[in-house]
Order: structure tokens, then C-alpha cells, then sequence
């Protein structure tokens, strides 16, 4: 949804209803993940896709009835073997989405987690998906505060407690509770869908690698540094619009940069002066994922002098070296679609093979 949020504010703040739908669970090959929304706004206006046009038409219609009645509704797709026009997922996946109608009165946090999302400060938002209480009653859960309610004080505060965690984790999750919020119970669903601030990618040296990885990181939605210590290559010019560009040796700037989970590393200096220093910093802190670039010869006079330095096997396990998958790349637009590739891969835990040679679910569901 945060593709289309900034529009969303618009028709909010005018004041002009909306329904909006939103995935909240998904089975098998659907196409779109939990948290892929559509809105249908003032003219028939559509944002936004939920299954990538299988569905589209029956949520268009959806989305303006619950606009009519004020009630949000629960539906359901899936192939149909029995009618081949019936509408439903062509690709034999299941996909459930929660279509409620949104205004100031029914949302009345709908605009703050807008700019909070705008601006990148992290916000999570619990919407009641079924059960006894009021289906698509929402909270709004920041760090500090808390806007709405789901219907009674005990759901709240336990909804509150589980929502900050899955916002520590940038995660997006369905969860159970009894009426009052009881654990062990299941008569209410939550979605609780996080927008966490975008992870970032990290890229040490300023050659022209850099400035393809860093292109295909921001098409992929993360916040991107690149950092040399060589002023004459570390320009804002040789990269795309709102890259920060840091002047500092890489394992400097490193050591006083914080990470997480959600954070990507590319190594590109293949220079042992800084990407030996910089990789016995990185190997030893939170990332997601640690990409260094170089030949075979390259990585193993690197492991060596890594070893040296006192790194351990589990340490040395998590660094990708030589980076990126094995497509035949040679342009650095090339090899940044294999470093992008791997990541993805390890984020989702794919193979990397041709699809064509595996079997089974395409789209695994994983933990974000």
C-alpha cells in the first residue's frame, strides 16, 4: 500500500470516502503478498492491484458497495475448476482480502499514518478482520502513542504490544486473540501490517558497479548509501537522485552506522586496504545480507587475510563472495541484476534456479 498513500491522503483530506482493499492472507501461487491494496476512489477512480488483474473487476465492485453501506466485508478467491469464467486466480492460489470503506470517522488515524509513512517514521496498523468485534475497526500503533481502538480496552493493549514487535521486525502478520485480547483464544482476527522505515543498502566503493547496484536498490525500495574515500569518485553526480554519498574510509563510516535484520551490504572496492577492514566490521554486526565483489583469487586471498584478522567460520559463512548470481553478467547493469537476484533469493529463500526446473509452490511465503 505505501505505493499509493500519497494519493490515498489527498482524497482523505478532501474528505471524499474511498474503499479500500487489502490482501490479508494468501495461499499457494497468488500472485500479490499480504498488504497489497487497491483503492477505489471519487470517478471510479482504481489504485493499486491485489493479484495482478485476475481479480480487479469483483474488487472494483466490492470496494464500492462497502463505500455505499458504510460495512466492511471479507472475501475470498480462488481457481475454480468447475467454471473456468468465474472469477477467481488463474495461477490456483487462494487470496483473502479485507474491502472497507475509509473516511475520517470510520479511520480516524487514516491521515497521521500517511505522513508517518511519508516521512519514515515507523507506524503499524491493526485492522479487525473477523470475529465479534467491528470488521475493519483499526489502531494505529507508533512507538510511543497509540490512535483508535478495536472495540474493547484488553484487545488494545494486547494488539499494542504485539503490534510493536512485528514493527521492530518490519513485519506483516495475521494474529488471533479472545475478545478482550486474550492469548490462547481465537474469535478475533488482526491484520497487523507494518510500515517500518525502507532497509537500507550500503555500497562501498564509487565505481561504475556502484552506481548500477545502487539504481536497482532504489527500484527495489531500499534507502541507499554509497561511501568511498576517494572525494574524486564519490560525487552525487555519478549517481541517481536521492542517494546519499559519503566521503569517509568505508570501514569508518561503517563502525558509526547503524544496522539490522533488513540491511543490505555491497562490498565493491575489491581493494584489500579497504574492503578488509571494512568486511571484519561488517561480518561481525546485523545485516541481512554481505556481498563482496572480486575473483576467486580475489576472495580467497580476502578469506585468508579475514582469517587473520581473527574471524570465525560461522563469521566467514555469512559473506557472499564473489557476490551475485551466476548469469553470465558482464555490463555493471548486468551484474547488478545478479547482485539484486541474490538478495532477493536469500531474503525469500529461493533457489536461484529456472523455475523451470523446480517444482511446487513458485511464490514461497517467508517472513518478511
Amino acid at each position: 500500500m505505501r505505493e499509493i498513500l500519497p494519493e490515498l491522503e489527498r482524497w482523505y483530506a478532501a474528505r471524499v470516502p474511498f474503499g479500500l482493499a487489502t490482501v490479508v492472507s494468501v495461499s499457494r501461487s497468488a500472485p500479490r503478498g499480504p498488504g497489497a491494496s487497491m483503492a477505489v476512489g471519487p470517478d471510479d477512480e482504481v489504485l493499486g492491484s491485489v493479484s495482478g488483474g485476475c481479480v480487479e473487476g469483483a474488487v472494483f465492485e466490492l470496494a464500492q458497495e462497502v463505500v455505499e453501506s458504510g460495512e466492511a466485508r471479507l472475501a475470498t478467491f480462488g481457481y475454480s475448476d468447475e467454471d473456468a469464467f468465474a472469477v477467481g486466480l488463474t495461477c490456483g492460489g487462494e487470496v483473502t482480502l479485507l474491502v472497507r470503506p475509509v473516511t475520517p470517522v470510520s479511520d480516524p488515524a487514516f491521515g497521521a499514518v500517511a505522513a508517518s509513512v511519508a516521512e519514515g517514521r515507523p507506524v503499524t496498523v491493526a485492522t479487525v478482520v473477523d470475529g465479534p468485534a467491528r470488521r475493519g475497526a483499526c489502531l494505529a500503533v507508533w512507538p510511543d502513542t497509540v490512535v483508535g481502538s478495536l472495540g474493547t480496552s484488553g484487545l488494545d493493549v494486547a494488539v499494542t504490544a504485539d503490534a510493536r514487535g512485528e514493527l521492530a521486525l518490519g513485519a506483516t502478520v495475521l494474529r488471533h486473540y479472545g475478545r478482550h485480547g486474550e492469548r490462547r483464544e481465537d474469535d478475533v482476527t488482526v491484520f497487523v501490517q507494518s510500515f517500518a522505515p525502507p532497509p537500507r543498502m550500503l555500497v562501498f566503493g564509487a565505481i561504475d558497479y556502484a552506481a548500477a547496484v545502487a539504481r536497482i536498490g532504489d527500484f527495489l525500495g531500499y534507502r541507499i548509501t554509497v561511501c568511498d574515500a576517494r572525494p574524486v569518485f564519490a560525487t552525487p553526480k555519478r549517481f541517481p537522485p536521492g542517494v546519499e554519498v559519503v566521503v569517509d574510509w568505508p570501514h569508518r563510516y561503517l563502525q558509526g552506522t547503524h544496522t539490522d535484520e533488513r540491511t543490505v551490504i555491497c562490498v565493491l572496492t575489491h581493494d584489500p586496504k579497504f574492503d578488509v577492514p571494512l568486511l571484519e566490521e561488517a561480518l561481525r554486526r546485523p545485516a541481512a545480507y554481505i556481498g563482496a565483489m572480486g575473483s576467486r583469487r580475489t576472495h580467497d586471498e580476502r578469506r585468508e587475510r579475514l582469517t587473520e584478522a581473527g574471524l570465525t567460520d560461522p563469521e566467514l559463512s555469512r559473506l557472499r563472495s564473489p557476490l551475485g548470481l551466476d548469469l553470465g553478467a558482464r555490463t555493471p547493469e548486468e551484474v547488478a541484476v545478479s547482485v539484486a537476484a541474490e538478495i532477493v533469493a536469500l531474503r525469500w529463500g529461493g533457489s536461484g534456479a529456472p523455475l523451470t526446473a523446480t517444482a511446487g509452490a513458485i511464490h514461497p511465503h517467508a517472513a518478511v
